[in-house]
C-alpha cells in the first residue's frame, strides 16, 4: 500500500493518481496521521469501462435531423450587436 501526504496530493495528483489506476491502494496521511483511503473501483481488472453508445442516443433524440453549418457563428455574425 503506498502513502500520500496532503501535500503530494495538491501538487502531484497526477502522480498518486497513477497509483490508483494501476490498481494500489493509497493511503492519505496529515501530520502523520491517516486520515483517508483512496482505492480503485471494485470491478476486475480484466473488465474494462464500457461507454454509452452517443451515435445511438443522439439518432433517439434528433432523428435523422442534420443541422446546417455553425449555427452559433451565423447566429453571432447576424446580431446588430
Amino acid at each position: 500500500m503506498k502513502t500520500a501526504n496532503v501535500r503530494q496530493l495538491r501538487h502531484a495528483f497526477g502522480e498518486v493518481m497513477n497509483w490508483i489506476m494501476e490498481g494500489e491502494q493509497v493511503e492519505i496521511v496529515k501530520k502523520g496521521r491517516v486520515i483517508a483511503l483512496l482505492s480503485p473501483p471494485s470491478r476486475a481488472k480484466s473488465q474494462k469501462l464500457r461507454l454509452p453508445d452517443f451515435a445511438a442516443r443522439q439518432q433517439r433524440i434528433f432523428g435523422d435531423v442534420i443541422l446546417p453549418g455553425n449555427i452559433v457563428a451565423e447566429e453571432r455574425e447576424s446580431s446588430p450587436w
